[in-house]
């Protein structure tokens, strides 16, 4: 019979199933470090088993050091994992791992640490959906309540207070650019094609097309990018006009969702 403490042991470290680790510990004759090793081939299998089960949940996680802050997003099956502590605790330490590692450093261990430890630990298929390192010295973060949207911004001149208001309007508007400019021109023609054809079933004269065509476009833009769209907590401006009359200038802006 096993030793209970090496047993109690083993299962911290790896988080594995009390009769798994009996039976690795019995298969290694009571050798720890080979036990650990038979736990995490297991584990490996485990994963590969899991590994077409679909992803529809998950949590993000920002972690904060300095003017550095690491976004992390794991997806899960269930809603339960979602909600899970241990569960949150795992994309928590990615997030922090980020932090010290980097983005050059971090996947490689992410994948190997997703794959060999939480997937055993949690029991379902689990997937790195997304990550980033940001960094700034002015900076806001906002993360909704379900962990399932995400946004950062940075700015050139302003307040980290502005920054966050930036951001909450972001996470709740999701806009796919930051500025008119920013929108590639295929996308233009496209959203002109479609509008052109809107215009023609409406049976509007074709001589007026090119007059309701500008109208449509500036639309367009205030339903895609950050600077045009009206801010959610001021109907009466958008956000470019939030942060000239406070004073600030937008570097960048980043949106996560799982």
């Amino acid at each position: 019979m096993p030793n209970l403490e090496l047993v109690k042991k083993i299962r911290l470290a790896t988080g594995a199933g009390m009769s798994d680790i009996n039976k690795a510990l019995n298969e290694a004759n009571g050798d720890e470090t080979k036990a650990v090793e038979i736990l995490r081939k297991a584990g490996q299998k485990i994963a590969a088993k899991k590994a077409d089960r679909q992803i529809k949940e998950g949590a993000i996680v920002l972690a904060v050091e300095g003017k550095k802050l690491a976004v992390v997003a794991l997806g899960c099956e269930t809603d339960f994992v979602a909600l899970n502590k241990d569960f949150i605790n795992s994309v928590q330490e990615l997030a922090q791992e980020l932090l010290k590692k980097g983005l050059t450093d971090f996947q490689t261990w992410a994948a190997d640490k997703i794959q060999n430890d939480f997937i055993v630990k949690i029991g379902e298929n689990l997937q790195l959906a997304n990550f980033d390192l940001i960094e700034a010295d002015i900076m806001g973060s906002y993360l909704h309540s379900n962990r399932k949207v995400a946004a950062v911004v940075t700015l050139r001149s302003g307040t980290a207070d502005i920054a966050k208001e930036v951001a909450m309007h972001t996470a709740a508007m999701s806009p796919k650019y930051l500025r008119p400019e920013d929108v590639p021109a295929e996308i233009i023609a496209k959203e002109k094609e479609i509008y052109t054809e809107q215009l023609k079933n409406e049976g509007k004269p074709e001589a007026m097309w090119e007059k309701i065509m500008p109208g449509k476009i500036a639309k367009f833009y205030s339903e895609v990018c950050l600077l045009k769209q009206i801010y959610v907590k001021d109907d009466k401006q958008t956000i470019e006009q939030y942060l000239q009359a406070n004073k600030a200038e937008i570097d960048k802006f980043f949106y996560f969702s799982l």
